[in-house]
């Protein structure tokens, strides 16, 4: 892993963790989410109520996974379906955390963080980005990696796969405005916004 990568990865990981510490200090508790059998996680901890789980963004290989059976999260298929190369920031960012959306504040105004929550989470992330890519080489654009959206419609917030810059863009549309130089940087700039109110 370059420095760049784990450099981002620890980004992602104590932002993970402020978000975290944000809700606790607000709200009292942790990020809560109704509790689904069928779609379990890493992320899910103590019961909060009869339907909801407290959770928290976790590594995807914690201490949580046995050493004998560790998670690992790939992008080969992906790279391997479009024939090209993803851009290593995109690898990293989503590999580094299981982690439901985590809602963040810019200079842009309120957006999403998109996480995967599981491993089949991870599985249809990746058919999202296979469909997304695909789309801009049938436009003919340069291709991205959307990982959050806004709270305008149709609006999201990509990395361009050449250089691994931030980028808005709406959906079908060329990237109109530069956020960053880096998504370690991008991240870096964000503030935690656990106000936002629970879905």
């Amino acid at each position: 892993m370059t420095s760049t990568n784990k450099t981002l990865a620890q980004v992602l990981l104590k932002f993970g963790k402020d978000y975290g510490q944000q809700h606790i200090e607000l709200l009292g508790h942790l990020p809560l989410i109704e509790h689904d059998e069928e779609w379990l996680s890493p992320c899910e901890l103590s019961p909060h109520d009869e339907k909801h789980h407290c959770w928290q963004p976790v590594a995807v290989n914690s201490s949580k996974v046995t050493d004998n059976n560790p998670i690992l999260l790939s992008f080969n298929n992906v790279e391997s379906a479009l024939n090209i190369v993803l851009h290593q920031d995109i690898k990293t960012y989503f590999t580094t955390i299981f982690s439901g959306e985590i809602e963040a504040t810019c200079s842009e105004g309120q957006l999403s963080l998109l996480f995967a929550w599981n491993k089949e989470d991870f599985d249809r992330l990746q058919e999202n980005i296979i469909g997304h890519i695909l789309m801009k080489q049938r436009l003919k654009q340069a291709e991205t990696v959307f990982f959050a959206v806004t709270d305008e419609e149709d609006m999201i917030i990509s990395v361009d796969n050449t250089n691994g810059e931030v980028w808005v863009e709406r959906v079908g549309c060329k990237p109109h405005k530069k956020l960053s130089d880096s998504l370690a940087n991008f991240i870096n700039q964000l503030t935690p916004n656990s106000l936002v109110i629970e879905r």
